[in-house]
Parts: structure tokens; sequence; C-alpha cells
């Protein structure tokens, strides 16, 4: 391989001119004529078994020369890479530019990491708030563990009432034709909690159990499925029961059914109330780091190539699809919720991914700049964690990942570490643009840094460990 020349274009665009010749290339063109040969037909000879020099003189070398290229550029490509010092961000756009039986030219554009400039990321200072916990929201809480514990009870001797769980078969018609989703059978409905389209359920309160009945809605102008919206429609509906909640007296029994932590209830308001706090002390944490972080990106000059921010897009978009498929959803389904399009949805990642971009850029130069390193004790430590993380042997993680990236992602970690621990802490009373220049920063814990300290929901977190950071379901519900 020999580097020809290296043009900067605009944009953080690098075109190398790179040439393959000489031994590189006849190892390519042997290769492709283990590959092209058995394809050959000529006149007496069985498929691939004409003679090399027989093959060549009847269909020329360049029958050869694509397969050629395919099996060399890629290792002349990086090894270019390597001469120029360049670290991509996107994969290359080849141009074969001139080919003969002694070798090949081509032009090889890739972006490249754009330069950072820093500013001002030591002793920066950002507010830190304290936080509290009321009584009215341990209340709180213990009443949602109270209603995710309550029984359902049959209603005897009356009709519907609002807060009753209606069991039901109901299919709706459109101008006298069922349409699709608009039935279900020994449906649970909740009456009075608004979850179905407005005039549904008040006109199941009134019914006995045992009725079967029609009632006339009007769908919302702006429903998700248009053939619909603004629609009136028929339901034909079958009540078959009448049911109610009946909530747990809130007693000790009611402790030691919630939770295998706690034996009376004064012991389970504590871990409630000690778990708010650690969920609001961490998000304070977090969003003091976030207010540091968000000064060394408006400290920092860089122009970002349009790639990098469009790459972090999708990264985002797949997460996001991630996490709604846990809950039997996509991406796809929130968009067509929205009434939107990919693209108008994928806009609104793109200042979040901006932003992410930057703040990993500065870290980077931060790292470079400070000449962090990772020794073999560190990059041990960080392997086996992500292996527990990853329920995986600790090889399997490292041959998968490689070990640039584990050092990587120490060195990173460090940075940010830099950042928060030389920052100075303002209390919430404080104007920072008050602190006097040089003040003494207070000491922040490493806690402070992370991004894995994420309470979650507090009753979930006591009695059944629900993940925190999920799309909710309010955020998802689709109007029946």
């Amino acid at each position: 391989m020999k580097l020809l020349s290296q043009n900067a274009l605009e944009q953080s665009k690098v075109q190398l001119e790179i040439r393959v010749e000489g031994e590189a290339f006849e190892e390519g063109l042997d290769k492709a004529y283990r590959t092209v040969a058995p394809k050959l037909n000529l006149p007496g000879f069985r498929k691939g078994k004409a003679p090399k020099s027989l093959v060549l003189k009847t269909y020329g070398v360049s029958i050869l020369f694509d397969d050629a290229v395919s099996n060399t550029y890629r290792v002349a490509y990086e090894q270019a890479l390597v001469a120029a010092s360049l670290d991509p961000v996107s994969s290359p756009e080849v141009e074969i530019t001139e080919i003969d039986e002694t070798g090949y030219t081509f032009h090889a554009t890739v972006t490249k990491k754009p330069s950072v400039l820093l500013g001002a990321y030591k002793g920066l200072t950002a507010v830190r708030e304290s936080v509290s916990v009321s009584d009215s929201e341990v209340d709180a809480e213990i009443e949602e563990l109270r209603q995710r514990n309550a029984r359902m009870v049959d209603v005897e001797g009356r009709a519907v009432e609002n807060g009753d769980i209606a069991v039901l078969d109901y299919e709706g018609f459109l101008n006298g034709v069922a349409f699709e989703g608009g039935s279900a059978s020994n449906h649970y409905l909740t009456i009075g909690t608004g979850s179905f389209i407005p005039g549904f359920e008040e006109q199941i309160v009134g019914h006995n159990a045992g009725e079967a009945f029609e009632i006339n809605v009007t769908f919302p102008d702006d429903y998700a499925t248009v053939y619909l919206a603004g629609m009136e429609v028929v339901f034909k509906i079958t009540l078959h029961a009448i049911k109610f909640s009946e909530l747990p007296d809130l007693d000790d029994e009611f402790a030691l059914d919630v939770s295998d932590q706690y034996t009376t209830l004064q012991e389970l308001r504590e871990g409630v109330h000690a778990s708010i706090l650690e969920y609001k002390e961490n998000a304070a944490k977090d969003r003091y780091a976030d207010s540091l972080f968000d000064q060394v990106v408006s400290n920092m000059e860089v122009e970002l190539p349009p790639v990098m921010v469009e790459t972090e897009v999708r990264a985002m978009m797949e997460d996001f699809d991630r996490r709604l498929k846990r809950q039997g959803l996509s991406a796809q389904d929130y968009i067509d919720m929205l009434r939107t399009d990919v693209a108008t949805f994928a806009s609104s990642f793109e200042e979040p991914a901006t932003r992410n971009v930057k703040l990993l850029l500065a870290l980077e130069q931060i790292a470079k700049e400070e000449a962090f390193g990772a020794t073999s004790e560190e990059c041990d430590e960080q392997i086996a964690k992500l292996a527990e993380m990853m329920g995986a042997e600790p090889s399997i993680v490292e041959s998968g990942i490689g070990m640039s990236a584990v050092i990587q992602d120490i060195v990173i970690g460090k940075a940010r570490e830099l950042v928060i621990e030389s920052a100075i802490v303002v209390d919430a009373a404080t104007d920072a643009d008050t602190v006097e220049e040089g003040a003494e920063a207070l000491p922040v814990s490493d806690d402070d840094a992370s991004d894995d300290d994420d309470a979650g929901n507090v009753v979930a977190e006591l009695v059944d460990e629900g993940a925190a950071g999920e799309v909710t379901d309010e955020d998802i519900e689709e109007e029946e």
C-alpha cells in the first residue's frame, strides 16, 4: 500500500489517494482467480479445470479486477488510515481511479473526528439543590402500594357506578359494519378513568350485570385511526359482571404482604421515605452534573460533521425502540400514535444528539490533554463490571468489544470525574454568579458522576424492582 496523497475537504472530510500494487495486488488476483475460475467454461475442459494461463488468455486479466479490489482495498484503506493518523467517524466512499494488471489506485473519502478547542472545564460552578421528602409524598407512595395490592370483589344488587370495574364484551360498528380493533371479550374496564374514548364509560354507568345494550359515541377529531376520527359509531355491549377494588388495611400485616424487607407499617413508611429521598438526591446529582457538562459543551469550539449527529440520532431512536419493545410496542407504533412520520420524529432527537456528540468529543479531548490512561487493574475491573452487567464471561466481553474500547470507557470516566470533582458546588439559595473566583470546591463523591444511579419508581423498587426511565403507560397509551 502506498498513500499517495491526503487532501482536506469541507465538514471534516478527508480524501486519501491510495495505491495497491506488487505482492499485495498479486495475492488479490490469485484469490480472485480461485473464486472466478470454477464459474468459467472453456471448450475441452471441465468447468474450473482449464489452466490459469489459458483462462487469462481467453478472458483477460481484467475479469479478475473486481474481486481483486474487493479482496484488497479494505486492508489498504486501514493501513492508509494509520499512515495518515486519521480517526474516522464514517465509512469510506471508495472510487477506483486507475486499474491494470500491475495494480490500482483509488480514492477513499472519509469523515474524521473534528478538531476540538476546549474552553474552561475545571473549577466550574453549578447549583446542587437540597432535597427533602414530605409526609404527603410518603402517603402517596403508600396509597399506590395499596392500589397495586387491592383485590377485586363482586358487586351484587346494584348497577355500575363510577370507580367500579365493569367486565364486558364490546363490538363497535361504523355505518352498520364492524370496524377493525373495535371489539374485545371479557374486558376489565375501570369506570371513570377516561381510558376509553369520551362518552363510552359514562354510558356504562347505571346498567346491571347480565344486560346487553348499545351505546353511541363519537371518536375525537384527532383520533389516531384516521378513518374513525370524528365519526359517530355504535358499540354493542354485554355486561357480564361488576366488581370493585377492595383496598387492604394499612397495618403491619399490609407491610409484610407487600415486601419481605419490613415487618411493621412504620418500617415500611421509613423505607419508602428513604427510597424517595435517594431518588431525589440522585436526580439532584444528575441535574448538577448535567449543568456542569452543559457548560463544558458551551465553552468548547467544534464544527460537528453532520454524519456524527445522524449516527447518534439513529442510535437514540434504536434505544427508544428497544425500550418500547419491552412494553410490547415499537417506535413505529409510537410514531403512528403521534400521527407523524419517521423524519419528523427523528428531528426531535437532533438537539440532544448534538449535545451528546459534543460532550463526548469534549471528554475525549479532556482525557487527551490530561494524559489520562488506564492500568491493567482498571481494565480488568471494567471488563468484570461489564461481564456482570451482560451476564457473560470476562474473556468473551474483552474479545467482543476490544481492549481499546475498554480503555476509552475508563479515560472518559476519568474526564467526567475531573469536571465534577473540580467544580464549585453552589447551594440552591446562592446565585452561582456570586461565587468568588478561586473559591474552594466542596468535595463531590464519585457517585455524583454516575449515570447508573436512577432510583426509578419508589413503589416498584420496594415491591417488584420496576425499571426506572422506561416510557410510561401514559406516554404510549392508545385510545381504545
